[in-house]
């Protein structure tokens, strides 16, 4: 039996359910709004990026970014992102949650912002300052990821732990929503202002100058939800388990939780210096903690590290899926208005139908069935569906066929979000010890990120056709798409397997799941 916690964990572990839980979920969840926001609506402005500035007279087709742009500026906010996980994880656990999470939440404003108002005299230029600002949003976007998940775990009773952790990234379902919703009610608005002819019939006067603002308003908008939160940020106390058991400050830790749980609260400030005397401090790098969690941070790495390979190399069938229904018509036969408003109603209704209710599944289900059975769960049926939609490949191309396509396309998506999506993001913040926390959090998540760029690009070549010819313009012949989704449906099977290193944190003290307990009672 692990000894006693302290008195002002043990109130937080079993604290009813209140209001203070309910903010900090939107307070620590408008980050992820932002990011979600972000990373969707820049797939509905790079096709108008091309129409305005990389359009070439005489040709048959819209302008469109050249592969090695187009790489650029999506990924750059990834690669960003993943170093922005592994810094601010870090400085969490050496500054404190709260010290730099207003650092994170004023990053991501000012580059989104700053995104918008990207400026030059030629194409080049643009994107160039497009993508450095982009790479600064991604890094304020990744301190977020261990931040957030951090301070929630921290923050939340372990009864409804999951959940909460879960809502604050299911908040990425939302940002999706909103990024759509927005870029339909503008692109809609200006349609009506700025009426222009499409593309086939006059390929100048299709891209109205006007156009041109419109990217940048789409992309901007995205820092306004996170800068409402900005004030709330500041004003949350730092997390007890962070003040008591890191700072090693009872008396801060139980005045800020008696503040917030409404009751009174000892502060046991000679409990904590018998557990700072007692505790061996080890370090990251130390063999007492590959001993104790090396098995754990390789789980957490490698399932999040797979899932994202999979998950974000279905930006390369969204295009495809969306022009075989009949969702998006080609390009030439709109104007670049027109065609952002059509890609993101289609983006919008693929997010309303598998994405977000994948999220709130998982909100809904986490501390009933666990996390290990949910992860399992999806990386099962991603597995099937992934192998279901590649083996007969052929059969689902044919238009009759079109419709199954998408259902089985939907329902992978879904099981990623009902799923590893999420429990990935939850689990390492949960089982690993309150001083290395953010840390590990950080560090799997950059191993994720390191997955979403591997999925985003390494398959955006991969996949191209295997007749140099028919494979797009810029891109050498790749395995093809068929090939590709069996590699994926592999992918998603060592997934699954990874996933039995990953211990179940339901219904356990965060003390209980890291051995801090453990490590109190016992000196050897």
């Amino acid at each position: 039996m692990a000894e006693e916690n302290l008195k002002v964990l043990s109130a937080l572990d079993v604290a009813k359910t209140q209001w203070y839980h309910f903010t900090a979920i939107v307070i620590a969840g408008m980050g992820f709004f932002t990011d979600a926001y972000d990373l969707f609506c820049i797939s509905l402005v790079t096709k108008m990026l091309g129409r305005i500035y990389y359009h070439v007279d005489g040709s048959p087709k819209p302008g469109s970014l050249p592969p090695n742009v187009s790489a650029a500026v999506n990924g750059v906010a990834l690669c960003g992102t993943l170093a922005g996980q592994l810094f601010f994880g870090w400085l969490g656990d050496k500054l404190g949650r709260k010290k730099v999470y207003g650092v994170t939440l004023m990053l991501m404003c000012i580059c989104s912002i700053a995104s918008g108002l990207s400026f030059g005299r030629d194409a080049k230029s643009v994107m160039a300052t497009l993508c450095f600002f982009r790479f600064w949003l991604g890094f304020g976007i990744g301190g977020d990821y261990p931040l957030s998940a951090t301070i929630m775990s921290e923050y939340a009773n372990k009864k409804t732990r999951g959940a909460f952790i879960a809502a604050v990234f299911a908040m990425q379902g939302f940002g999706i929503l909103a990024g759509g919703i927005f870029a339909m009610i503008m692109s809609a608005a200006f349609e009506v202002r700025f009426k222009a002819p499409a593309y086939e019939i006059d390929p100048i006067a299709s891209t109205v100058p006007e156009a041109d603002y419109l990217w940048r308003i789409i992309l901007m908008a995205g820092a306004l939800p996170a800068l409402l939160t900005f004030y709330w940020r500041l004003k949350m106390p730092e997390t007890a388990r962070y003040t008591a058991l890191v700072a090693k400050n009872a008396k801060q830790a139980a005045a800020d939780m008696s503040k917030i749980l409404q009751v009174d609260i000892e502060a046991e400030q000679q409990k904590v210096e018998q557990i700072a005397q007692k505790q061996k401090g080890y370090g990251l790098f130390s063999r007492a903690f590959l001993r104790r969690h090396g098995l754990h941070l390789l789980g957490t790495t490698s399932t999040w590290f797979l899932l994202d390979i999979a998950y974000y190399s279905q930006n390369l069938f969204q295009k495809d899926i969306f022009s075989a229904i009949g969702w998006i018509p080609a390009a030439k036969t709109m104007n670049a208005i027109q065609e952002v408003f059509t890609i993101a109603r289609a983006q919008t209704l693929i997010a309303l139908c598998s994405t977000v209710p994948g999220y709130w599944f998982t909100v809904a289900l986490i501390d009933v069935l666990g996390r290990f059975a949910i992860q399992l769960i999806g990386f099962f049926f991603m597995t099937v569906f992934m192998f279901a939609l590649a083996f007969p490949y052929h059969h689902w191309t044919k238009p009759d066929n079109r419709i199954g396509f998408v259902v089985m396309y939907s329902l992978t998506f879904f099981f990623a979000n009902f799923g590893p999506n999420a429990t990935t993001f939850v689990v390492p913040a949960e089982i690993f010890p309150a001083r290395l926390r953010s840390t590990c959090h950080g560090i799997s998540a950059a191993a994720g990120k390191l997955g979403a760029i591997i999925g985003a690009f390494g398959f955006l070549y991969l996949a191209q056709n295997q007749d140099k010819k028919k494979a797009d313009a810029g891109y050498p012949a790749g395995i093809g798409v068929k090939n590709s989704l069996i590699v994926l449906g592999v992918i998603n099977l060592l997934g699954l397997l990874f996933t039995f290193l990953v211990p179940e944190a339901k219904g356990k003290s965060l003390e209980d799941l890291s051995g801090e307990n453990e490590d109190n009672r016992d000196e050897d």
